[in-house]
């Protein structure tokens, strides 16, 4: 089910709250002793002071800066926070998995540990049709602590969750909720749709982006990502991505920086046309797959007028409407495979084999 209007990608925006921390050289602070549990709590209680208290040790605070220059004739730059976020401890080698919107156009990253610890953080994998990204740290004085992966695909409606992230610059801040729809699709704001979310009715806010979602046992069931609002603050309504998604893709953004998919040698317009229902083929590469099987990119016609490129609506047994359709549709497959790509050129509909290619 697609969601409409009023989306809002939980980043937080820059803040003197935030800026205050900027630029800081790394440092640790002594960890204060935690309180002892009070007698006589509830069981629900008890359970979520514990999941807490485990998990927000592997809960880090990004700041994503940006290079500003002051006037045009100014020659000197310099980096002013222009959001922030929060990500969780992949593994002790330094991973820390968060959003991608928390990262994007970033020329510098501080990641401040759940210990106080803040290290310089530099993005080594990216997938933005799942908002997923992978920033490594240097090394701490402290050893990084993972987070327990669960499992998404066995979610039901009505179980309890846990948000953890640093909403508006707030340390550690923890909401409780439960699953409230499965399967969502949301629009991202970089032009992409996201599918299979999380809806949770847990308060998420800007600065909850990359956050951990968490089951009743502490377990990571997805990344907090996003809300629908008409004010850009919690209104019960959020969304996560699933961590059977992030375990799939994640070690390959360590491994390759990218999703690794077959290829057809094509690149797609990003911008949505009045009309079209598919993705449009924007340039060919020459002697590529898609070359080899007949497929169009934009051209110019006798007249200098621009003509569209085919518009991809279907491979094999798959609707196109979209590129995160597209690219779904590509991760079924292996290189060197064959599939059956239909299209339009103008307005004839055409069907065409391509065998996909090695990623390059």
């Amino acid at each position: 089910m697609r969601i409409p209007n009023l989306l809002v990608l939980a980043l937080g925006l820059g803040s003197g709250f935030m800026a205050a921390r900027v630029g800081l050289p790394a440092q640790r602070a002594a960890p204060a002793p935690l309180p002892p549990v009070p007698e006589g709590l509830l069981e629900t209680e008890e359970r979520a002071i514990a999941i807490f208290r485990r998990a927000s040790q592997s809960v880090v605070f990004i700041t994503n800066l940006a290079l500003v220059r002051e006037g045009w004739f100014r020659m000197d730059a310099q980096q002013v926070p222009q959001g922030s976020g929060s990500g969780f401890v992949w593994d002790r080698e330094g991973h820390i998995v968060t959003n991608f919107h928390v990262v994007q156009n970033a020329s510098r990253l501080v990641v401040r540990l759940g210990d106080g610890t803040e290290l310089e953080g530099k993005v080594i994998g990216f997938a933005p049709e799942r908002d997923l990204a992978v920033v490594r740290v240097g090394d701490s004085d402290e050893p990084l602590v993972p987070l327990d992966a669960g499992a998404s695909g066995t979610l039901l409606v009505g179980q309890n969750v846990y948000a953890i992230g640093n909403p508006f610059g707030l340390d550690h801040t923890l909401t409780t909720g439960v699953v409230s729809a499965l399967g969502r699709e949301i629009g991202a704001n970089y032009g992409v749709r996201l599918r299979d979310m999380i809806q949770v009715d847990a308060a998420i806010n800007p600065g909850n982006s990359g956050g951990p979602l968490l089951d009743s046992k502490g377990r990571l069931v997805g990344i907090n990502t996003a809300i629908l609002s008409p004010s850009g603050a919690s209104a019960g309504i959020g969304f996560a991505v699933p961590i059977d998604t992030v375990k799939r893709y994640v070690p390959q953004l360590i491994e390759h920086g990218r999703i690794v998919r077959p290829i057809m040698g094509i690149s797609l317009y990003r911008e949505p046309i009045r009309g079209v229902r598919g993705v449009v083929v924007q340039q060919v590469e020459e002697d590529g797959p898609a070359h080899q099987a007949g497929l169009r990119g934009f051209a110019y016609d006798r007249n200098g007028r621009l003509v569209l490129g085919d518009v991809i609506v279907r491979i094999d047994d798959r609707d196109i409407q979209s590129t995160t359709d597209f690219y779904d549709a590509l991760e079924r497959y292996q290189p060197g495979e064959e599939v059956r790509v239909t299209y339009l050129r103008g307005n004839r509909r055409q069907t065409t084999r391509v065998h996909l290619a090695e990623p390059r």
